[in-house]
């Protein structure tokens, strides 16, 4: 039986569902730090699109959660350099908390491009 009762991404019929990947290392620890939440975040991204053979150039919609709106300014510096344009769709949203302590979850809605 796995951790949790859902997948960490799906495919279906071309596309990649990726469940939120949080601000959290290979151990599940939450990563300290604005810049490096975002990083690792998008690090544990790229990791479960792997798992349905698929990459961030696959990724046509992203919805981040943060704990702190103000990451806005980084996540955007940091959107521009990850994605060339057109860049994917995205919302940024503001929660209360996030689970293990992350700061930063961001979940995807690719689209394998043949």
């Amino acid at each position: 039986m796995s951790a949790h009762p859902y997948s960490p991404a799906y495919a279906a019929g071309g596309f990649g569902f990726v469940s939120g990947a949080l601000s959290v290392d290979e151990s599940g620890t939450a990563v300290a730090g604005r810049m490096e939440a975002l990083e690792a975040a998008v690090a544990r991204l790229s990791e479960r699109l792997g798992t349905v053979g698929m990459t961030l150039r696959d990724v046509i919609k992203t919805t981040y959660f943060v704990t702190d709106v103000t990451l806005r300014d980084e996540a955007n510096s940091q959107y521009e350099l990850l994605f060339d344009d057109p860049r994917p769709a995205r919302s940024f949203v503001e929660v209360a908390a996030l689970p293990y302590g992350a700061t930063v979850e961001i979940e995807a809605i690719a689209h394998r491009r043949h």
